[in-house]
């Protein structure tokens, strides 16, 4: 698979991501069991700025080296905290919400690694 397609797909991804969390933060703070819906707004505005940054290197010919290695480091800083967080955080979310949180975790390192993988191999 070549590097931009993964870069385009980690773009959509994170930008889809981004704009549900921001529109309808109620719901998935109900969905988490939780009572506040900031830190659903920091994510998904997060991840807006994110997946334009991505959606922009992927745009770019030739795809800067430097600019996909910090998007692998983000994806894979990404995946760490998040494991983290559900370790912490575990006794205040529902059980739902900690899974989702590391299917995404799944989803994010699984872009990390494919385009590592492009990127070792020069496949842009």
């Amino acid at each position: 698979m070549k590097l931009k397609n993964i870069l385009f797909t980690n773009a959509i991804s994170s930008g889809i991501t981004g704009l549900l969390l921001t529109s309808v933060p109620e719901f998935f703070a109900k969905l988490f069991g939780v009572n506040t819906i900031v830190p659903f707004r920091e994510v998904g505005v997060f991840l807006i700025v994110f997946a334009l940054f991505v959606l922009l290197t992927a745009s770019k010919s030739p795809i800067p080296k430097n600019w996909t290695q910090l998007i692998i480091a983000l994806d894979v800083s990404w995946v760490i905290v998040r494991v983290v967080v559900v370790v912490i955080i575990s006794s205040l979310v529902s059980i739902f919400g900690s899974i989702i949180i590391m299917t995404i975790a799944g989803w994010v390192g699984m872009m990390a690694y494919l385009q590592q993988k492009a990127l070792n191999k020069g496949s842009v």
